[in-house]
């Protein structure tokens, strides 16, 4: 029930306090449970939450695929729920005052819920992070203190709060006056914070451009009607004065690099709106290597830069260990006939002075690619991704919410334009500037506040992921260290 409790606080219901619910009752079947108890526990849970909220997977690619990720990664949640369920049963131990109930406690297992978030974001093959916590926040008033904590930090408080929540409930010593006073005690501590100050000096007048073009994997398309479709949606924005246009990833479907005609389109494009464009394609290199990629094309100039995509998708945009897995599923597996190589060059482009961050589809939530683009000094982060495999469902939202999100994390206006949506652009505090609904061709022409502040989240980095991880490890060792002591003890 938690899992799918959780599943609803994510878009496209989107009702975020059911975050703080499910995350509590996930924690309350923990208790007392032994450990191979709390595994099953954790499974059902975790495939319940990841079952439905990835459900998403199936659209294009069939029940194997969704089955397959949406178990991997209830596993791994089993493994997370199996040392909460041990904390549970040491703690009170070690703590068996109030404060050890109130405090310790929901610190300690905050801390094991992030420790699962961020091994799963990175492993195994890059990991997945689609689904922490802090991702259903983006439009509830939590939201805003992702810019002072980051994703991990946001993920911390909502689980430490769903914790403290939970053990005010069992706390029956105690009046409901008084659990009252420190629950809103609690979330005046956390809400009390001001959103992070939008310091934008300038803006940036960028067009992108949602070709609604039929992208995806299965499409039975001819080769470049991608590439039509965006020039027919640019078309009516020729005469507009812009500073920039951004297409979609893949929205050049012919290489530009090596087909003359996709590269005169492009350089159409770049003159008759006299701006450089940023779009998608897939590219080759001399040695045979493919890459997702994008290009900053100028007129005249061609690609003048180009971001491969570093972490590429597993199992999708390319097969890890090929010689292992392919023989165990050869007819799922032939739906990945290419392996994306990875990129190496660095994930912002200048472009006229203005330095743009730039991140392909699921780029956007690797916390480490992020921190490289602002580290490179990126004033707005461009995502241009391709939603076309995943139909009407909630897919694009759950990856609007997530832009949305590292908009307000950065303090960074961040442009997010599909092939077929849903595209939407989002200013430094995470106000709409303008958005485009699902399968509608169209262009959003804003001007886009550009920044250079670095908001606490992006000083701190990884280290607040350090220490909410640490405090779950350093809680729990100190209880099982403490825990029998104080049993001989009381013996």
């Amino acid at each position: 029930m938690g899992g799918m409790i959780n599943a609803g606080a994510f878009p496209d219901r989107g009702w975020w306090p059911l975050a703080f619910v499910g995350t509590a009752l996930i924690m309350w079947s923990l208790i007392g449970r032994r450990n191979w108890a709390a595994f099953v526990v954790g499974l059902i849970a975790g495939f319940a939450f990841f079952g439905t909220h990835i459900f998403w997977l199936t659209i294009y690619l069939g029940p194997i695929p969704w089955l397959a990720l949406a178990g991997l990664e209830a596993i791994f949640f089993a493994l997370g729920c199996q040392l909460m369920a041990l904390a549970w049963r040491v703690l009170p131990r070690v703590w068996p005052g109030r404060g050890g109930r109130l405090i310790a406690t929901p610190i300690v297992l905050a801390g094991l819920w992030v420790l699962r978030e961020s091994i799963t974001s990175v492993w195994p093959y890059g990991g997945f992070s689609w689904g922490r916590l802090a991702f259903s926040q983006s439009d509830s008033p939590f939201g805003p203190l992702v810019a002072w904590v980051g994703v991990s930090g946001l993920s911390f408080i909502i689980a430490l709060l769903s914790a403290l929540g939970l053990q005010l409930v069992r706390e029956h010593r105690v009046s409901w006056r008084a659990r009252g006073i420190v629950a809103t005690a609690a979330l005046l501590v956390f809400l009390g914070l001001p959103a992070w100050p939008d310091t934008s000096t300038s803006t940036m007048t960028v067009a992108a451009v949602q070709g609604n073009s039929d992208a995806g994997l299965f499409a039975q398309q001819p080769a470049g009607t991608t590439l039509n479709d965006q020039l027919q949606a640019t078309a009516p924005l020729i005469g507009k004065k812009v500073d920039l246009v951004v297409w979609p990833e893949n929205g050049a479907d012919i290489d530009p690099l090596r087909s003359n005609q996709s590269a005169e389109a492009l350089d159409y494009i770049t003159g008759a709106m006299k701006a450089p464009l940023v779009t998608g394609a897939i590219t080759s290199d001399n040695q045979g290597r493919t890459f997702n990629s994008l290009l900053l094309w100028e007129n005249g100039k061609g690609s003048v830069a180009q971001y491969d995509k570093i972490h590429p998708v597993p199992f999708a945009e390319y097969l890890p260990d090929r010689s292992f897995w392919y023989p165990l599923a050869p007819n799922l597996l032939d739906m990945v006939p290419r392996d994306y190589s990875f990129g190496t060059r660095p994930n912002v482009f200048d472009i006229n002075g203005v330095k743009a961050g730039v991140a392909i589809c699921f780029d956007i939530v690797d916390d480490s690619l992020i921190d490289q683009m602002i580290a490179g000094g990126s004033q707005l982060i461009l995502a241009p991704t391709n939603n076309a495999d995943f139909g009407h469902s909630d897919e694009s939202k759950q990856q609007v919410a997530i832009a949305k999100l590292r908009a307000m994390e950065t303090g960074r206006s961040v442009v997010n334009i599909s092939t077929v949506g849903m595209s939407a652009m989002f200013a430094p505090d995470g106000k709409t500037i303008a958005a485009i609904p699902s399968y509608q061709a169209g262009a959003m022409v804003q001007k886009v506040p550009l920044s250079t502040t670095m908001t606490p989240a992006m000083v701190i980095g990884n280290q607040v992921e350090w220490i909410a991880c640490g405090l779950g490890i350093a809680g729990l060792a100190v209880g099982l260290l403490l825990a029998p002591r104080r049993r001989r003890r009381r013996g």
